[in-house]
């Protein structure tokens, strides 16, 4: 019932071809279950990341009302934009609002920003010096729902000629309705 090749080895032979049966095995079931747990993990990632889409989804119903609000108050609110002059007037404002906090205006410039289904901008980027609560009252009275400035980059550090001052090196943009289709 043996096959001839098998009975015509010694019993060293038959041990090292059993060995290296069983280590195959071993490597052919090795190589299955790490697919198999692979394919586990990416299910599970998936579920969880789906169950938190699904939980924010709901979220956003629960909240319609709220959204739809909103979505109704940037319609009413939001300014249009006329003309790349915007960009001088927001740094005009921001020129006004740093006079009346005491914080020093350094590098300013301006351009026209970005254009995206959502919106349209004009950004203004400039350094500021100043102790920390003056700089802290500008930032809040540049940024308020009404005027629509957006910080798209922030850069703070303690002046290294006088660690009372902060230095900052800001872009903020005026965020406008998009262009009509």
């Amino acid at each position: 019932m043996m096959p001839a090749w098998y009975l015509r080895m010694n019993p060293r032979e038959r041990r090292l071809a059993w060995i290296v049966a069983g280590a195959l095995f071993l490597l052919l079931n090795l190589l299955i279950w790490s697919k198999l747990f692979d394919t586990l993990k990416n299910a599970r990632e998936e579920l969880a990341f789906r169950k938190a889409a699904r939980e924010e989804q709901s979220i956003y119903i629960k909240e319609k009302d709220l959204w739809a609000a909103r979505d109704q108050w940037l319609k009413q609110n939001q300014p249009t934009l006329k003309s790349a002059v915007e960009a001088s007037t927001l740094l005009d404002q921001v020129k006004e609002i740093a006079g009346k906090h005491n914080v020093l205006l350094e590098r300013p410039a301006i351009g026209a920003g970005d254009a995206t289904a959502d919106h349209q901008s004009v950004f203004a980027s400039f350094e500021t010096k100043s102790p920390w609560p003056p700089l802290v009252h500008f930032l809040y009275d540049v940024q308020k729902p009404e005027s629509f400035v957006v910080f798209e980059s922030v850069q703070l550090q303690i002046d290294n000629a006088d660690p009372t001052m902060m230095r900052g090196r800001f872009k903020i943009a005026r965020w406008f309705a998009p262009a009509a289709q």
